[in-house]
């Protein structure tokens, strides 16, 4: 069934209203309300899309993040995110909570995730852990909150009205103190969102996600820390985010990375004191979009509680 997005889409090419044009085109390319919120500086908490990550620092971890993408474009999307993660039982077990709130257009989701883990040592240094996740999603759809040409056009009644809907979702994750890799599915659910008649206006598809990172210690005061994420979508195409980040004295991160045909970053950070850090991205968007919007900011947060365990001998990168 075609979406209706897309022919929300076409509606605004039609006629030459511009800015929600590229709005829905987004949209429907890339479903960003029907997707995992999108961040660049997703290697400071993995647990937004991987729910074995959770627990894995060893540790009590906090996160807060906002997004604001495609500065300048009326409707584009925000995003804040608030986490926490913490091992449990001698850090075989962890458990962690992500809450997330976004906007785009006449779109508003909230969706609060509860992650479960489980680690297994495969030798004194390396864990494989396995992960499920629980939650909620509310989905809400009303195109009173945009400015349309033709407003009387019968499409925009299509509303959806504080929509609930389950999150299930689960994956691995193999570490150690230098690199990482994992795979997940946040959400095993797919299914097609109604509004109060035969047609539906969003889609909800699975998406599979791969990730990896590595630290490399090129000498005692600089570190090197490339990362991949790919996400897969059925009937999308492969989005793949590659990420290289260096690590001064262990205080300052600086670097970039590239979505594959659609932004280059610039990346930096500080760790301002014993466990606290504060991160900032740029993204400069490569497609038609950029003649329309100012790039896309991003602000990270991050607490993790320092560790007492005598048996952690060197920091924990990821």
């Amino acid at each position: 069934m075609k979406s209706r997005l897309i022919e929300v889409a076409h509606r605004c090419l039609e006629n030459r209203n511009y800015v929600l044009m590229l709005m829905f085109l987004a949209f429907a390319k890339s479903g960003i309300a029907q997707q995992e919120p999108q961040y660049t500086q997703y290697m400071y908490n993995p647990s937004i899309i991987n729910p074995a990550y959770s627990g894995s620092t060893g540790t009590l971890d906090l996160f807060a993040a906002y997004r604001n993408q495609w500065t300048g474009l009326d409707g584009a999307p925000e995003t804040q995110t608030l986490g926490v993660n913490k091992p449990l039982y001698n850090e075989r077990m962890g458990i962690g909570l992500n809450i997330q709130n976004e906007t785009l257009g006449p779109v508003k989701e909230f969706n609060a995730v509860v992650n479960f883990s489980y680690n297994i040592d495969l030798n004194y240094n390396t864990k494989l852990a396995f992960g499920v996740s629980g939650g909620i999603d509310n989905y809400d759809v009303d195109f009173s909150r945009g400015t349309f040409q033709d407003g009387n056009d019968p499409i925009l009644s299509n509303n959806i009205d504080n929509r609930f809907s389950a999150i299930i979702g689960a994956g691995a994750y193999v570490y150690s103190d230098s690199w990482y890799a994992g795979v997940s599915v946040p959400d095993f659910f797919t299914n097609e969102l109604y509004n109060g008649v035969e047609n539906s206006i969003a889609t909800e598809e699975l998406q599979l996600y791969l990730m990896g990172g590595y630290v490399f210690e090129l000498n005692p005061n600089l570190k090197f820390k490339p990362t991949v994420l790919a996400k897969y979508q059925k009937e999308y195409p492969l989005v793949v985010d590659i990420s290289a980040n260096f690590l001064i004295q262990d205080v300052i991160n600086v670097g970039a990375s590239y979505r594959y045909d659609d932004a280059v970053s610039a990346l930096a950070g500080i760790h301002i004191f014993d466990g606290f850090f504060a991160g900032y991205s740029y993204d400069y968007t490569v497609t038609g979009l950029s003649s329309y919007n100012d790039g896309s900011h991003e602000i990270v947060l991050r607490y993790t509680l320092p560790q007492r365990s005598e048996k952690v001998n060197s920091p924990r990168f990821f």
